[in-house]
């Protein structure tokens, strides 16, 4: 794929590195290209990052024909540039697409879309401990055209964000409410696919926990309400007697890439990693005797999230306001592998030159 390259006249003025909160900058330089029917991707470019002019009637407005990735790019002491896994992404991208009948993007047209923009914007890398920059490939559907049925034209782009940690308390324990009336999805559904439709049906939920004073929704199934699914954004994992516990792939469940990254590390030190379906009540009981010991989210905004408390039905059944051995060891070997500090054995980094 040959990408041309358009310079920004004059170059935004950076942010402070050390006030960087989640999705608030934005760099100076966007990627994107065309998908036409009959043609394929067509003109891919690296322009100066602004707004985009839509007709009121394009499809993704009315319909939602969108999807999305999300990764992460780090600088390394000594200078270099990694990205963690985008193979992974571009493969999962390649998922959500099939699932919303939209163009797959090439795995390696993928890689080379956010290597060029970011080798381009590497400026805007912070060094700062817990800082990265983020990065969003996303498509959508920008045919103008009333009808519930697959557009002509789509848009394949990718923004950089320099980012600080998701939470505002960083890597310091969350409180989650179990959701138990609200559906995040069911199999057959879109559950497993990263598009936007996902994420603003569970805004309701995440407003109600907000209310009441908690950081994020735990989601139950969506036809028995019963077993434990997800964390709002992030995957779910829980510790007991030993073992770490965690939903199963089955079409309702996004197949995060920390999610599969925390199995392998888990697996290779020896623990037992059960992917299973765990219903709420046996998780309640499991906190009541004590064999509940950790509980965390995963996912690349927070990389890992811990619970420490977890309430159901305006009853706090686990409340273990600290950080655990299991979660400490994860966090620190993930991103000690994704900044370069630990020696990545999985064969996971891909470097940026």
């Amino acid at each position: 794929m040959e990408i041309r390259f358009e310079q920004r006249q004059n170059l935004k003025e950076k942010p402070n590195m050390n006030e960087l909160g989640f999705g608030k900058y934005y760099t100076d330089h966007m990627f994107m290209v065309d998908w036409i029917e009959g043609k394929g991707f067509v003109d891919p470019r690296i322009i100066p990052y602004g707004p985009i002019e839509f007709d009121p009637a394009s499809l993704v407005l009315h319909y939602a024909q969108e999807t999305f990735e999300g990764m992460k790019a780090y600088k390394t002491e000594d200078g270099r540039i990694l990205l963690f896994r985008p193979d992974m992404n571009a493969k999962r991208f390649q998922t959500s697409n099939e699932r919303l009948c939209m163009p797959t993007v090439p795995v390696e047209d993928f890689i080379q879309a956010v290597h060029e923009l970011v080798k381009k914007e590497a400026s805007w890398i912070p060094t700062n401990p817990g800082t990265s920059l983020y990065i969003r490939p996303f498509m959508f559907a920008y045919q103008p055209k009333l009808g519930v049925h697959a557009a002509s034209h789509y848009k394949f782009m990718v923004i950089l964000s320099p980012v600080g940690s998701y939470y505002k308390e960083g890597l310091k324990p969350v409180s989650i409410y179990v959701e138990d009336q609200l559906v995040r999805a069911v199999k057959g559904g879109t559950g497993f696919a990263k598009c936007g439709g996902n994420y603003a049906s569970s805004i309701l939920a995440q407003m109600k926990a907000e209310e009441m004073g908690y950081s994020q929704v735990l989601w139950l199934d969506g036809v028995e309400h019963k077993y434990v699914e997800e964390v709002g954004t992030m995957n779910a994992m829980f510790v007991i007697d030993g073992k770490i516990v965690t939903a199963p792939l089955e079409g309702s469940v996004l197949p995060g890439v920390t999610r599969d990254s925390m199995i392998q590390v888990l697996k290779s030190k020896g623990y037992t990693v059960e992917e299973r379906k765990l219903s709420i009540d046996e998780l309640i009981e499991a906190a009541k005797n004590g064999k509940l010991t950790e509980a965390f989210g995963t996912g690349t905004a927070a990389v890992i999230s811990p619970i420490g408390k977890l309430a159901y039905k305006d009853e706090i059944f686990f409340d273990n306001n600290k950080i655990g051995e299991i979660s400490q060891m994860l966090y620190d070997t993930l991103t000690g592998i994704q900044t370069g500090k630990i020696e990545d054995t999985f064969g996971w980094t891909y470097e940026v030159k």
